[in-house]
């Protein structure tokens, strides 16, 4: 199954985009009405104590896990598949992150993101992460349908 961030070209995302080497490269999966991420950790995005992940990690993957989701929905609602021409894409209107416990940096990550809205140019979409079975963060991200030439600058 290839996976959502995979089907966008020519994102170079840091967090989701498979075009920038130096980046995270998440990859998110559909699994029925979630959008399911497992990401393993690196040791340099670690918090102050080295045994966790650093919160700004936490935020970049719910950020990109949750667009990249919205940017799927939207395909999916139109009935086409992510990344068919013409491109779909969002950016992030608000990102907002409540951290429930550490993120021990020596487990993968799994997130879990549900569209919770969809309108005709904004997604909200709310996403667990979880380390070890347990919920470590939960985030909310209204995702903001643009126009293709936003790409172009």
């Amino acid at each position: 199954m290839t996976a959502i961030q995979d089907q966008m070209p020519g994102n170079n995302c840091y967090g989701c985009g498979p075009d920038n080497a130096q980046g995270m490269r998440i990859k998110s999966h559909w699994e029925g009405d979630e959008s399911v991420c497992r990401y393993t950790p690196k040791p340099e995005q670690c918090a102050g104590p080295p045994q966790y992940v650093y919160g700004g990690t936490i935020a970049s993957l719910i950020d990109c896990h949750s667009v990249g989701t919205a940017i799927s929905n939207y395909y999916r609602k139109e009935g086409r598949e992510t990344g068919e021409a013409p491109e779909i894409w969002c950016v992030t209107g608000r990102l907002t992150v409540n951290y429930l416990a550490p993120t021990p940096i020596d487990q993968d990550i799994e997130l879990r993101a549900t569209i919770e809205e969809c309108g005709e140019k904004k997604t909200v979409v709310k996403c667990r992460v979880y380390s070890g079975g347990v919920q470590t963060a939960e985030g909310e991200v209204i995702a903001i349908r643009v126009a293709d030439s936003w790409r172009s600058g």
